[in-house]
Formats: structure tokens, sequence, C-alpha cells
């Protein structure tokens, strides 16, 4: 098996959304199923965007979800700085061999220039592509104009008539011409590194293996790859994924409902289920059950990814939550139903209460309903519900609260005594009974409710219809 050094590089400019959720889970798994090693690192570059508080933000997410690494900025390792605002030191001396090679050159056109540059192609029918001006500039008026404190770019010189190929791990044989390429920026302006660069020169410092991320990102790899080449730095392996898609084909938006991890877990998904279900989002599990993170681990493997547009799908992230929330020991499920269900439901109850309403459970808001439903009083009671037990009443009521008082919250002898007094069963029986009691027609089993409801409220409950006439 190879293993895999894989790396997770999110910019810091707001949540984890879920395909950079999916990218950061697919490259741990990869790196944890073949006893590699995991990166994260901040390409924090982004002067006006990125913010130190959407870094915590995605670290936190990245940690509910389940994922650790093994380098990164908050937990050091032999090729840190893991922040590329740290990482300047390193670029300089790449940019200064760039220089002295002859293989970049600083450009002086402003964003004007090259946008009316790009417009002209356009209209020409051309690909925009830099055309090349600063290239030729004499050396002299390069100095001259760098002397005065001329704003420059930098921009890597790319090599005519090369075809640029690499195999990628989900797309296959990939073959580039660098004559469509052009010239691109590996400097900003403003002395940052361009993604182009920064991105190839951090993998190839930090000893990545394979890189994961999005199909939209096919097209940069040959300029990194040159990069690589003429920095004579080791190419990493690249595994582009495809893209998540609404349930309509569109790129995945907020329309499709939660789309960032915060937005999950604020609903009430448990990071079990999200692991799950982005583990299958685009790759083709032989597991179908619920899998832990380091079995999901060992099942997941880079020649079961598809390149079709993975399609999000709201139904299968609610049956992994179902298996997730089945799943759970009673303490988690407690403590994730939340504090407004702990007002409601006595501390001696949690451990029952869990138990009852379990099966009934997708998300913490289904929790408080049930704590509601089980201790308010008096119980909450719609128009439909109401027109429902008006017809059961009278006499039916009077039964079982007679079996009540016999029997207590022992559910079972109550209905057999009401069924019989009442001379009914099946539905007839059990309907208005549950009705009644919870306010539903449907719910847990109520051997298990009826003693959370306590023979008083049951009481009171029954009392109420019986007198409904």
């Amino acid at each position: 098996m190879t293993t895999h050094v894989t790396r997770f590089a999110p910019s810091p400019t707001g949540r984890l959304h879920l395909g950079n959720a999916r990218t950061a889970l697919f490259s741990w798994l990869l790196a944890r199923g073949s006893g590699g090693r995991f990166v994260l690192r901040v390409e924090d570059t982004d002067r006006e965007r990125c913010d130190e508080a959407h870094v915590q933000a995605q670290l936190e997410d990245l940690r509910w979800l389940g994922i650790d690494w093994d380098e990164g900025p908050d937990v050091g390792g032999p090729h840190g700085p893991y922040r590329q605002t740290e990482r300047g030191e390193q670029y300089r001396v790449d940019y200064n061999r760039l220089l002295a090679s002859g293989l970049a050159y600083p450009c002086f056109c402003s964003d004007d220039e090259l946008a009316a540059e790009r417009r002209a192609q356009r209209l020409a029918g051309r690909p925009p592509r830099y055309s090349g001006r600063c290239a030729r500039l004499a050396l002299d008026e390069v100095e001259r104009r760098l002397a005065a404190g001329e704003a420059a770019a930098l921009r890597f010189r790319v090599p005519t008539g090369v075809e640029i190929t690499f195999d990628d791990a989900v797309r296959g044989a990939q073959r580039f011409l660098s004559d469509d390429i052009g010239d691109f920026v590996i400097r900003r302006r403003d002395g940052g590194p361009a993604f182009f660069f920064g991105n190839a020169v951090d993998d190839a410092d930090m000893a990545i293996s394979l890189v994961v991320r999005g199909e939209d990102h096919l097209a940069n790899t040959p300029r990194q790859l040159l990069l690589q080449q003429a920095l004579e730095r080791p190419e990493p392996g690249y595994a582009h994924i495809s893209l998540i898609v609404g349930e309509d084909g569109s790129p995945l938006s907020k329309r499709h409902g939660s789309f960032s991890l915060h937005d999950l877990r604020e609903a009430g998904f448990l990071p079990l289920a999200v692991a799950n279900y982005l583990a299958r989002l685009g790759h083709a599990c032989e597991r179908h059950d619920l899998l832990d993170l380091p079995t999901l681990a060992q099942h997941f493997q880079l020649d079961r990814l598809s390149r079709s547009p993975a399609r999000h799908d709201e139904a299968q992230l609610l049956h992994w939550q179902r298996l997730a929330v089945a799943a759970a020991d009673w303490p988690a499920l407690w403590a994730w139903m939340g504090p407004a269900v702990h007002r409601l439901v006595p501390d001696s109850d949690a451990e029952a209460f869990v138990a009852a309403v379990r099966e009934n459970l997708l998300l913490p808001q289904d929790g408080l309903a049930w704590a509601q439903t089980v201790y308010s009083d008096p119980l909450p009671i719609d128009s439909a519900t109401r027109d429902a037990l008006t017809v059961e009443a009278g006499d039916f009521f009077l039964h079982a609260l007679r079996a009540l008082a016999v029997h207590g919250t022992d559910f079972a002898a109550l209905a057999k005594q009401t069924g019989q007094e009442a001379e009914v069963r099946g539905k007839a029986l059990y309907r208005p009974l549950r009705l009644a009691l919870t306010g539903r027609e449907h719910g847990p089993d109520m051997g298990a409710l009826l003693p959370l409801i306590t023979v008083e409220r049951a009481r009171r409950r029954l009392e109420a219809w019986a007198s409904a006439r």
C-alpha cells in the first residue's frame, strides 16, 4: 500500500462549506488509512478577507468533524511555519532563484491595463492570457523603474513549446501545452505570494505526496508543476475530485439548504453522520453501514472516487443522521439535546427519557418536542387532535381513568382493561389513548413513555377528555 502524505490548506475567509470539508475529510482518510501523515496549512495571504477568527472557526469545525492533524499552525511540526503569512523568507529565497536564472521577471502592468488587455483578447476571439509585454523590457529600464519605487508584481516566464503531462489519480492522464498558459504572477504587487506559487512551494517544502482538491483546480496543476520543476522541487501526485452539486445539478449554494459544517452543527447534525455522508459523496465505499472514522479510513480508496459530479442529497444526510443517533450512547444524546430539554426533564429521568424517545429523534428539536409532550401541564393540543378526541370523549375515558387507578403507569395493563370495559380494540383503543396522553397519533412506545408522564399528569389528561361531551 502506498503511504500518503496529504494536506488541507484552507483560506480563512469564512466557515468551511461542504466542498472544503469533504476535501479535508478525503485527504485525512487517505493519510490515516495508509499510515501516512496529514498536514494542515493556513493560506492566509488575502489580507482583505482573511481573519484570525475565521482561522479558529475552521479549526473548530475540523475538530468537530473528527479530523486531527500531525502538523499545523497550532501543533507545530518539522516543516513549519504553517501559515503562509509567516513563510515570507522561504518565498524570497525562491523568488531570487527564479530571478537569477531568468525564469521570473518584474511586471509593472496595472490592473486596469491587464483588464483592458483581456477584453481586447476576448473581442478578438482569443483566450485571455498575459501578452508578455513586461517580459521584453530592457534590464536598465526595469532597474530604473524599481529604483523609482514603482510597484511591480513578479511573473513566471513560462517556457514555449512544452507539453506538460501528469497522471491524475482520479481523472487519469492529463496533457497541457505551455503555449496555452501565458506567464503568470507568482508574487503580487503587494509582495504577497500568488496562489500558484505559495501552494506549489509549500507542498514541496512540506513533503506532500498527494494533493487532493476539487476538479476546478485541475487547470492550475500545470503551472504548479512548472514551478516545481524550475525550482528543482519534488512533485506531488494529484487527485482532482468531483465538485458537489445540488439535487438540481447546479453548484451547491445556500438555496440547497445547509451548506457549511457550522450550519449542520447548529442544526444538530452529529459529526459521525456528516462524516459518513461526506465519505460516500463521490466515493463508492464498499461498506454501507455507519462506520467510525478509523474504519472509514480503512475502506477509503482512491480508485473508488468518481469523476461524476457528487450530488448533495438531503435524504441521504438524514439517513446517516438516523444511524448516528441510533448508535450514540445515552449520555451523548442527552448532551446533544441541549439546555432547553435539560430544563424540562428532571435529571432522575434523563436516561429513561433518552431510552424512550431515541427512536423518534432526528435532531435536538425532536427531543425538545417530546420533552414538552411528556412534561408540559396542561398538554398542548392542536385543533385536529381536539376534534378527534371529542369524538372519542365520554365513557371511553372514564374506563381509562378506572384502569389508570388500578394499574398506574403499566400501559399494557391499562390498555387491556380499558379495551375490555369499552369493548374496543386495535386502533379504536390505542389511538384515543395515545392522543389523550401525548396529543399525537404516533410516537415512542407508550410502555416507556407513560412512567415519565406519571400517574398524576396522565389522570389530568384523561379527566380533561372524560368531561368533554
